[in-house]
């Protein structure tokens, strides 16, 4: 009898063990995956601070089902200049944010990157301005639209003056927030969501000639079908 007892409370606190196991998994933020970065660098003319980069998105098989599945995913540029202080906490001089929205069209079997600000997005993807767009055939491509950006600007250079010193904060991200509501339950903590990469660059105290970028691949930036037309579209929002 006393070995019946036994063996069932063993069994009990295996199972409890495994309860336990399991809710701490779902409490614990999973690792974020981080982009590997090929190019990430600032550029500061006369006129403007503008950066550059350009990262290789390689998302998990689940997170590629479900865009098969027409679930948007939303990718976040975001770059936050400082100027620093001595005296107090460093000063933030300008933010500016990119929305990126990749959506697979199952009737054209083509890939479509939209490009919007952050007003609206309060309000959840639904509530994104979209104001530009390019269609992509495969998902390749449209992730490498998705992950590269020319000559953003960054804030005007007249709010860097040269006898101060700054630096960029730097994020990119998939913003598990902007997705469908019902979606967002429980990916934020799986390790296949948690796509992000930071990094902080210095800004350069001289300011260089403005010489135009070399020829590229079409990217997110042109969102059109001439890759020789650019448009470059940002928010930037000053903070006093």
């Amino acid at each position: 009898m006393g070995g019946v007892i036994r063996w069932r409370v063993a069994v009990w606190v295996t199972r409890l063990m495994g309860l336990w196991v399991l809710t701490l998994g779902l409490l614990v933020p999973a690792q974020a995956q981080k982009p590997q970065v090929f190019q990430l660098n600032l550029q500061r003319t006369p006129e403007a601070l503008y950066l550059s980069g350009r990262m290789e998105l390689s998302p998990d098989q689940v997170v590629e089902e479900a865009l098969l599945k027409s679930v948007p995913l939303y990718f976040v540029w975001q770059a936050d200049v400082y100027r620093e202080r001595w005296y107090w906490a460093d000063r933030r001089i300008a933010s500016v944010t990119r929305i990126l929205r990749l959506a697979y069209q199952p009737l054209t079997r083509r890939w479509r990157v939209s490009l919007a600000n952050d007003a609206g997005a309060s309000a959840g993807g639904a509530g994104l301005q979209y104001a530009l767009h390019q269609n992509y055939d495969s998902l390749a491509d449209a992730l490498a639209g998705v992950a590269r950006v020319t000559r953003w600007k960054i804030v005007e250079a007249a709010r860097l003056p040269d006898d101060e010193r700054h630096y960029v904060d730097f994020a990119f991200r998939l913003d598990l927030s902007l997705l469908p509501r019902p979606f967002q339950i429980g990916v934020g903590t799986q390790r296949e969501w948690n796509i992000e990469v930071r990094d902080r660059i210095e800004v350069s105290h001289r300011a260089e000639p403005d010489r135009p970028p070399a020829p590229a691949a079409p990217e997110v930036d042109s969102m059109e079908v001439p890759a020789s037309a650019r448009v470059d579209a940002e928010t930037t929002s000053p903070v006093r």
